[in-house]
């Protein structure tokens, strides 16, 4: 894989406002939100998408989803619900190819998107 702008917040070589952090997945706002909250969860250890995913990485796709579940709960907003999303490659929206999850919330969501 690539060296990404996420993996370079990663290594705190670029800046970003950090909200959460555990051994495997580091959390961020995202510059450009959509959302009144929309963080952004990524695993520490690089994976381009979520194509690339195998078997031998189960546990690192729960920790992810785990640490956005419990963002919300501690955040407040778990209760009245929340958006994880996970885009795939380009024609899914994915723009930087390092795995990752958007956490939106802070308002309704609707479907489609908007």
């Amino acid at each position: 894989m690539t060296d990404t702008i996420f993996s370079k917040i990663i290594r705190r070589e670029i800046p970003a406002d950090i909200v959460y952090e555990n051994d495997d997945v580091l959390a961020f706002r995202d510059l450009n939100p959509q959302a009144p909250v929309h963080v952004l969860f990524v695993p520490k250890e690089p994976l381009a998408t979520l194509n690339g995913a195998t078997q031998a990485d189960a546990p690192l796709l729960g920790k992810l989803l785990l640490a956005v579940a419990e963002y919300a709960k501690r955040e407040g907003f778990a209760e009245q619900g929340y958006r994880a999303v996970i885009n795939c490659n380009e024609d899914g929206g994915q723009t930087v190819f390092h795995l990752h999850v958007h956490l939106l919330a802070g308002r309704r969501m609707t479907w489609p998107p908007g």
